[in-house]
């Protein structure tokens, strides 16, 4: 985990990489627990039986349980002393590349593509690709912004 003393420093870090996490399991529970959260409980994530004869012959995580790991994920990588507030600012852009089946593990590099000062603090543009152990193209890439208040 990298830790920067605060925004500042973190800032100074842009164009740079945060490394990669550990794997994440991504098991049916997960997957259950999102479709309760969003309702979304097409069959493809929440119906096992169905999903074995379905086009990826397992349960599926939805493209948005892959994108709401990115906090977790990245508090692998890095934090920012001396901050007031972190928030998510939203996303530039986001690709589903790959679907994450169920069993699959999955993990993130993260690239702090670029930081810019804003009231009070900076707001940073990552850079993040969430790959499938084992698998030739990644889950998910997406741009991501965060604004650090100092």
């Amino acid at each position: 985990m990298q830790v920067f003393a605060n925004v500042h420093e973190f800032a100074a870090a842009a164009g740079t990489s945060l490394g990669t996490t550990e794997w994440l399991d991504i098991d049916q529970k997960r997957i259950d627990t999102f479709a309760e959260a969003t309702g979304d409980h097409q069959w493809i994530h929440t119906d096992p039986a169905k999903a074995a004869d379905g086009p990826f012959q397992s349960t599926i995580a939805h493209g948005l349980l892959t994108l709401s790991l990115l906090p977790v994920l990245n508090h692998e990588l890095y934090r920012i002393e001396q901050l007031t507030m972190a928030v998510n600012y939203g996303f530039d852009k986001v690709r589903f590349i790959s679907p994450v089946s169920v069993g699959a593990r999955v993990r993130a590099t993260t690239t702090i593509d670029s930081v810019a000062d804003v009231a009070g603090g900076v707001q940073a543009k990552f850079v993040t690709t969430i790959e499938i152990e084992g698998a030739g193209k990644p889950a998910c890439v997406a741009e991501s912004i965060a604004r650090f208040i100092a």
